[in-house]
């Protein structure tokens, strides 16, 4: 039995759960519960403090786990583990900030973080020595209350760093995201290898849309052009004699450009729908 390891709470447990549910495998019905069996997909599931898996999965004790690409990197135990697959969400970006009009230096200074490994592993890289102060969650006041004078954090808008009186400088440590990851140099069974295909299979389908449309056939090698699909447009005649049919996976984020294309070139009946899972 497949045994992995998921984030008990914080914001990769939830989209984690979704997603697997989106590939077919039961979750817990309770956040309360701490394990979660899917016989019929020969599964086990364990709910665990995201920081901790690493762990698990590097000894042994677990064949696979989710969690962050920070939190792998920041845990000692990271280092006995591999990455097989991004997952696509969680993502975020890790950022030295400073007080505003402050010198833009890592060197000699102190460095606030709820990532220590993570910024000593980068000072080593950049050539920089500092001293690196641990804080449990957030970090944003150490400057201001004079614990620290820069800091190490999660940047998405800027707009927390902008009020506590911050801004980023440098080159960002590191980007993150959800991973799926197992024990480095760890075997792939049968379990593993439909998992890897269904998860596969959900990144796919949520980056991908069906896009069908009429169009006339001397117009079809334009269409299919702006359709290509991932091997080919099925293309079917219609009862209206020059015109057929197409169908193709097109790029959610394109989609609508590709319709608007589309209707110049004079497509017609242009529908778009979801996909809930595929195979390629």
């Amino acid at each position: 039995m497949l045994r992995i390891a998921l984030p008990n709470k914080g914001g990769l447990s939830a989209p984690a759960q979704e997603m697997l549910r989106e590939a077919g495998y039961r979750q817990r019905p309770s956040e309360r519960d701490l394990t979660c069996l899917d016989a019929e997909n020969d599964v086990e599931f364990f709910y665990l403090r995201p920081r901790d898996i690493a762990t698990y999965v590097s000894s042994g004790d677990l064949d696979l786990g989710i969690t962050g690409r920070d939190l792998v990197r920041d845990n000692g135990s990271g280092a006995g583990t591999e990455e097989l697959l991004d997952l696509g969400f969680g993502r975020s970006t890790f950022r030295y900030a400073t007080r505003v009009g402050s010198k833009h230096e890592l060197g000699g200074q102190r460095i606030a973080t709820s990532f220590p490994e993570l910024v000593l592993k980068d000072l080593a890289a950049r050539g920089e020595t500092a001293t690196v102060i641990r804080l449990e969650g957030a970090v944003e006041n150490a400057v201001r209350l004079g614990v620290a004078d820069v800091i190490a954090d999660v940047v998405e808008t800027g707009a927390t760093l902008r009020q506590a009186g911050l801004e980023v400088f440098g080159e960002p440590l590191m980007e993150s995201s959800a991973i799926l990851i197992r024990r480095e140099g760890g075997t792939s069974n049968g379990s593993t290898a439909q998992l890897l295909r269904r998860l596969q299979g959900v990144l796919v389908a949520r980056r991908y849309v069906m896009l069908a449309y009429d169009v006339r056939a001397d117009m079809l090698e334009d269409a299919c052009a702006l359709t290509p699909g991932i091997e080919s447009p099925t293309i079917s005649p219609l009862h209206r004699e020059g015109w057929v049919a197409v169908q193709a996976m097109v790029l959610l984020a394109d989609s609508h450009r590709i319709m608007d294309e589309l209707y110049e070139l004079g497509a017609r009946g242009i529908l778009v729908t979801s996909i809930h899972a595929c195979r390629l």
